[in-house]
């Protein structure tokens, strides 16, 4: 008896798209933890002290910029 092996395989057309769509989630996705990370440490050190801030060379008023700091040159 013979076997016979049927592999369904989906046009690359449809294979592209479905790479190019799971790409963009995980961007997105990265973006939206990343995002969500900064917001947790702005909210982390705008909970600190003056005081703390201060030993940390930080103004109340520059917790954003500090944040963002690696994306940015200032």
């Amino acid at each position: 008896m013979a076997t016979v092996s049927s592999q369904v395989s989906a046009p690359a057309g449809i294979s592209a798209k479905l790479s190019a769509f799971f790409h963009s989630v995980s961007v997105a996705l990265v973006a939206y933890m990343e995002r969500r990370t900064r917001a947790d440490q702005i909210a982390a050190l705008q909970a600190k002290s003056d005081e703390e801030l201060a030993k940390m060379g930080v103004n109340r008023d520059e917790i954003p910029a500090y944040v963002f700091r690696d994306l940015f040159y200032v």
